[in-house]
């Protein structure tokens, strides 16, 4: 029974230490993120990261979060599950550019 209890203990601990590491991590800059930080974001792989990259290359920085949606494969739903996790360029939270988009 302890051997159990120490296995829980374990799995408890290290569920909690990767949530709390993901809860505390910094917002991803969609202009200066390479492919492999951009698959950090909900619901970005990398084939959607690579578009980004993609994009972001041939049509120069993004101007406002809704940009990313002129990205092939990123759509208006994960641009939301992601909007407090993206940042443009010098650190600006997405949330503090949110008037821009409209929203």
């Amino acid at each position: 029974m302890k051997t159990l209890s120490s296995i829980f203990a374990g799995l408890l601990l290290a569920v909690s230490s990767l949530a709390m590491s993901t809860a505390w991590a910094a917002p991803v800059d969609i202009n200066t993120a390479d492919a492999k930080t951009l698959e950090a974001l909900d619901g970005v792989g990398p084939s959607k990261a690579a578009a980004i990259v993609e994009y972001r290359a041939k049509n120069g920085p993004f101007k406002s979060v809704a940009d990313l949606e002129k990205v092939p494969g990123i759509g208006a739903a994960t641009i939301e599950k992601n909007r407090d996790n993206i940042a443009l360029g010098g650190g600006k939270a997405a949330k503090s550019v949110a008037k821009k988009d409209g929203k």
